[in-house]
């Protein structure tokens, strides 16, 4: 049977997809409309982009030279800033108002900046210019080039693919959302309504989770959003305004109608894949720290993550989010397949062999348990 798939975000979690994929193909099911959100978003595009369950299975197997996940990269320091972005910073433009006891004025400014300048060849302090500046920790570089590599192999070739180039070499109807901060919109990425956006920008846009890796900024050569010029607007996680965008699948409303097109909606089920916290994963083993727990860390991640402030930002965000997707959900909960992921982190990317197995696991056997009650 072929079916609509919609994919919710969920980070790390996402992992879960690959097991509820593995039923879903194994029971000789296809997809004819894709839509995700952060690892939705990924998952999504590697499904339009031909991945079968064993490829995906490599991919989030793949290990570095050390053993470790080669998810666990995706947490980035940013190497290095522009000098235009450093001396337009806020940060530099606070650091330059302090005076040095001492030093004549003549020469405390080349001070300031071989100052400045060893500070931003430590890691620790380029993390928080980044946070500052960028909106993020991490700069995602490693993500990016990790689905580049995976968008082009097996002779793909779709790594460079804008939106419509994309469309063309796959035939797919691949969506994906992102946040528009500065319009404060949620933006529906697809051939549709920016057909010049290349595909690796629009899933890092997606999957930028606010306070975690930096804001994306749209530039002039993407071209338009629905005729809309947008350059220099930033984008975020799509998951702070729709998690699970099930509704882009079901609705006939005009505006929608514009987004993704004039498909009937009604001529095939729609299957939608929603991460569970609630559901406990069978074989887990010991739980990692609670994402925001007081348990101390040795990274600035850990000590981002306790300040209250982001604490309270990031659970109004998730409260946010919940409210917005909550009325679709138990509207289509009949079409949405709970895939447990309890103890899971949204940044656990460098989670053991064992954690992902189960994980995987679980995933399969939910699936499993939706078709055969269907």
């Amino acid at each position: 049977m072929q079916y609509d798939l919609v994919f919710e975000g969920g980070g790390a979690k996402g992992s879960v997809f690959v097991g509820a994929l593995q039923e879903f193909f194994a029971r000789g099911h296809t997809a004819r409309r894709f839509i995700g959100t952060s690892a939705g978003a990924i998952t999504a595009t590697l499904m339009a982009a031909g991945y079968g369950p064993e490829e995906m299975l490599e991919a989030v197997n793949e290990k570095l030279p050390n053993g470790k996940p080669r998810f666990s990269t995706f947490m980035d320091i940013p190497k290095k800033f522009d000098d235009p972005d450093i001396h337009n910073s806020l940060t530099y433009a606070i650091f330059k108002k302090v005076d040095i006891p001492f030093i004549p004025q003549l020469v405390e400014g080349v001070v300031d900046d071989r100052i400045f300048d060893a500070l931003m060849k430590i890691d620790a302090y380029r993390e928080m210019f980044s946070f500052i500046e960028r909106g993020g920790l991490y700069a995602g570089d490693e993500f990016l080039k990790w689905l580049t590599e995976k968008l082009n192999a097996g002779g793909r070739n779709l790594g460079h693919t804008t939106l419509s180039e994309f469309h063309d070499c796959t035939e797919s109807d691949l969506s994906m959302v992102a946040s528009d901060t500065e319009a404060k919109e949620m933006r529906v990425l697809n051939h549709r309504t920016a057909p010049d956006c290349p595909v690796k920008w629009a899933v890092r846009m997606s999957m930028s989770i606010p306070f975690v890796w930096q804001e994306v900024r749209w530039q002039a050569q993407w071209g338009p959003y629905l005729g809309e010029d947008i350059t220099g607007h930033t984008f975020v996680d799509g998951g702070v305004l729709s998690n699970f965008p099930i509704d882009l699948l079901t609705s006939r409303d005009a505006e929608v109608v514009k987004i993704m097109g004039d498909t009937d909606p009604d001529e095939v089920p729609n299957l939608g894949f929603l991460i569970d916290e609630k559901l406990p994963v069978e074989g887990s083993g010991e739980a990692e720290i609670e994402e925001g727990s007081e348990s101390l860390g040795d990274g600035l991640l850990d000590n981002i993550k306790r300040l209250k402030t982001i604490r309270r930002i990031r659970c109004l965000i998730d409260t946010m989010t919940s409210a917005h997707d909550r009325l679709a959900i138990e509207a289509h909960e009949k079409e949405i397949c709970r895939l447990p992921a309890k103890s899971y982190g949204t940044t656990e990317f460098d989670m053991s062999d064992a954690r992902l197995q189960a994980l995987i696991n679980a995933g399969r056997k939910a699936m499993k348990e939706y078709f055969d009650h269907q």
